[in-house]
C-alpha cells in the first residue's frame, strides 16, 4: 500500500557508548528497509525529548517501532503515546558485549520503563521484540508484526459482499455490516443470489466466450461436463466477476445450495473456485466470517487459501481431514491428476472440482469466530499438508496437526468453534496473533 507508513523511534540518551548506539541504529534501519519500503527515519537515535518531539511532529503512522536505543526513561515513551493513536512495537536491543566492562546500552531496562508505561495508560496491547536486528527470529518477528499493521490498514478500505442469505441452520456465518465496520473497518455489500442469476442468463455466448477459455485452461475434464451445464457455469463466473469488479470487492460469501440446484439448475461451486485461484476470497454457504478468515489467509501468503469443515480424524497419523463440495482453487490440486471436474456428491450437477490437495512443510488452520457475547476470537493451529490422494468426492486437505490432532478435535469442540476453517499455506501464525492483538481479540491457539 503505497500510503501504509512505518515510523522507526530510536530512544536513547547520550550519557551511553553512542559507538555501539549508532552501530545498532543503522543495522536496526537497514533491517526495516529489507521488509518495507514504507518506514520513516531519523538520522540518527534520538538522544533528548527535544529531538524526539522533533522527529514524530506531524508524522502520522499506521505502526510506530519504538526501540530502546540505549536506555530511555518513560518521559520518551509517553511523548510517543500522547502523539499517535495506532500499533506499537516495543523494541529491545540485546546487549551488544558482556566483558565485565561497560554497560554499553542498557536497552532493556528503557523497555520495562516503556512497558510499565503503557500499561498504566491503558495501551498494553503492544507487540515486544527482544533481538539485535541481525537475528533470524527479531526479523522474522518484524516481518509479522509490520505485515499485520498493514493488513489492518487494508482491512478498512475492504469491501466484502454477501450474495445471498445463509441456508436454515447455518447462521454462525452470518454477519451485520455494523459489527463488522465496527471491529475490522471492512464494508459490508449485499446482493440476492437470484439477481446474479438473472444477470448470468442474459449475457450473449461473445460475452463469456474468453472466460471459458480461462476455466477450460484451469479444469481438468471441463469437456465431460453436459454443455448446458458449463454454459450456465460461465455465465454465472461472469455474473460474478462483473459484480465484484464492479464494486471493488475482495471477498464474497456466496449462498450456493439449494437456490443453485433448484432454480438455476448448476452449482455455484466452480464459479467460486475460479474466483479463489484470482484471489478474490470465496466462501459458500454465505460464510461472512469465512470469506473474511479466507481474505486474510490470501492477503498473508499471496496465494489461495483452502476452504472446508473438519470431516474425519486419524489419532494414528495425528490428522485432520478438511472437506467441502469442490470450491478449491484450481491451483491447490495435487500435480499428478490436476484440478479435475466432477459433480455435487448429493445432487449430481456439475461442474464442482474434485482433487485432493498439494503438500506442504508447513500450514495454519484459521478461523475468526464469534462468541455467544458478540466478541470475535482467533483460531490459530499450524501443521503440515500431507500428500494424500482426494479423501470424499469433493475437494480435501489432509492436516498433521502440530499437536495432538483428537486434542484440537475435543478442545475446539466443545469451546463452541464454527464449522468451517480455512488452511492456509505456509505458517502465518505470528502475523495472525499479532493482527488479533491489533483488532483486540482473543487468540486461541490449538
Amino acid at each position: 500500500m503505497k500510503d501504509f507508513k512505518v515510523i522507526f523511534i530510536p530512544i536513547g540518551v547520550p550519557t551511553f557508548h553512542l559507538e555501539s548506539a549508532n552501530d545498532q541504529f543503522n543495522k536496526s534501519v537497514e533491517m526495516i528497509k529489507n521488509i518495507t519500503e514504507n518506514g520513516v527515519y531519523p538520522t540518527g537515535p534520538l538522544l533528548s525529548i527535544d529531538d524526539l518531539k522533533k522527529f514524530i511532529k506531524d508524522q502520522n503512522p499506521d505502526l510506530v517501532i519504538l526501540q530502546n536505543t540505549t536506555f530511555a526513561n518513560s518521559a520518551y515513551a509517553s511523548e510517543v503515546i500522547k502523539e499517535f493513536n495506532c500499533p506499537m512495537v516495543l523494541w529491545t536491543l540485546r546487549e551488544p558485549v558482556i566483558d565485565g566492562g561497560r554497560l554499553r546500552l542498557n536497552s532493556l531496562t528503557g523497555a520495562y520503563s516503556a512497558g510499565n508505561l503503557f500499561h498504566h495508560v491503558g495501551r498494553e496491547r503492544f507487540e515486544y521484540i527482544f533481538g539485535a536486528p541481525t537475528e533470524k527470529e527479531t526479523i522474522k518477528k518484524m516481518t509479522a508484526y509490520i505485515k499485520a499493521a498493514q493488513l489492518k490498514k487494508e482491512l478498512k478500505g475492504l469491501n466484502i459482499a454477501s450474495i445471498g442469505q445463509t441456508p436454515q441452520g447455518f447462521g454462525f456465518g452470518r454477519g451485520l455490516d455494523a459489527e463488522l465496520l465496527r471491529n475490522f473497518g471492512v464494508n459490508l455489500i449485499s446482493i440476492e443470489a437470484r439477481e446474479l442469476i438473472n444477470k448470468a442468463k442474459s449475457y450473449t455466448k461473445e460475452e463469456y466466450i474468453g472466460l471459458l477459455k480461462e476455466a477450460n485452461k484451469r479444469m481438468v475434464g471441463l469437456c465431460n461436463t453436459p454443455e448446458e451445464n458449463v454454459d450456465k457455469f460461465i455465465r454465472v463466473y461472469k455474473a460474478y466477476k462483473d459484480f465484484i469488479e464492479g464494486n471493488n470487492v475482495k471477498a464474497i460469501a456466496s449462498r450456493c445450495w439449494p437456490d443453485y440446484f433448484t432454480e438455476y439448475g448448476t452449482p455455484v461451486c466452480g464459479v467460486l473456485a475460479m474466483l479463489n485461484d484470482n484471489l478474490v476470497a470465496a466462501s459458500c454457504e454465505a460464510d461472512l466470517m469465512g470469506a473474511l478468515s479466507m481474505y486474510i489467509g490470501m492477503n498473508l501468503t499471496n496465494s489461495p487459501v483452502f476452504f472446508g469443515d473438519p470431516v474425519s480424524l486419524d489419532e494414528d497419523k495425528n490428522t485432520i481431514t478438511f472437506w467441502h463440495c469442490g470450491t478449491a482453487a484450481c491451483s491447490l490440486a495435487r500435480k499428478d491428476k490436476g484440478a479435475e471436474v466432477g459433480v455435487h456428491p448429493n445432487r449430481k450437477i456439475g461442474p464442482t472440482m474434485e482433487f485432493g490437495c498439494k503438500p506442504a512443510e508447513k500450514v495454519t488452520v484459521f478461523r475468526i469466530g464469534r462468541k455467544p457475547d458478540g466478541q470475535y476470537r482467533f483460531f490459530i493451529a499450524k501443521g503440515e499438508a500431507l500428500d494424500e490422494p482426494k479423501q470424499f468426492l469433493g475437494t480435501s486437505i489432509v492436516v498433521k496437526t502440530k499437536n495432538d490432532s483428537l486434542n484440537v478435535i475435543e478442545n475446539s469442540v466443545k469451546d463452541g468453534w464454527e464449522p468451517h476453517f480455512i488452511v492456509s499455506y505456509g505458517d502465518i501464525s505470528k502475523e495472525l496473533e499479532a493482527l488479533a492483538n491489533i483488532l483486540n481479540m482473543e487468540i486461541c491457539k490449538y
